[in-house]
């Protein structure tokens, strides 16, 4: 591997976080299971600076942890739903907590408008993602579009 540049958009004026920093957001944005001395040896530093540094930003809260990247349909869930959820009058909490039990809901942000939740579902059927909506319509209207690709991969922000 060769060294990681920085990212264009960094030291935008806004952020608190140097070359360095942004540097090593971007080669763990590219690869999380680097150890320390091959992420120094990409940044140009040495490992233990390296390890401070990445300590520095899981304290910061800028790091909040690794993960992986799951291909969700290689393991069976063929299809991929945004569900705009909205709730029946004093259902919120109560929805809430549906949508947070249902394994298949993978992720739900709290939002603005008139559906106050955008959950991201994945099933293995349109039978069974007929069943998991079905188990909130006695308490919240909604409304699905079915993803059939993605344009942007998750990322990084501007640094």
């Amino acid at each position: 591997m060769s060294k990681v540049e920085s990212p264009k958009n960094v030291r935008n004026g806004k952020s608190s976080l140097d070359d360095t920093d942004a540097r090593i957001l971007a080669a763990l944005d590219a690869d999380a299971r680097l150890s320390m001395s091959e992420l120094a040896r990409l940044i140009g530093m040495s490992a233990p600076s390296v390890s401070e540094r990445v300590r520095r930003l899981e304290a910061a809260g800028v790091i909040r942890g690794f993960t992986i990247d799951l291909d969700t349909r290689a393991i069976g869930y063929q299809i991929r739903a945004m569900v705009r959820i909205r709730p029946l009058p004093g259902k919120l909490h109560l929805v809430e907590r549906l949508i947070q039990e249902r394994p298949e809901f993978i992720e739900c942000d709290k939002i603005t408008g008139d559906d106050p939740f955008l959950a991201r579902l994945v099933v293995r059927s349109i039978e069974e993602m007929d069943d998991v909506l079905e188990a909130l319509s006695e308490h919240a209207v909604t409304s699905t579009a079915v993803i059939k690709g993605t344009s942007v991969k998750r990322r990084l922000p501007p640094l």
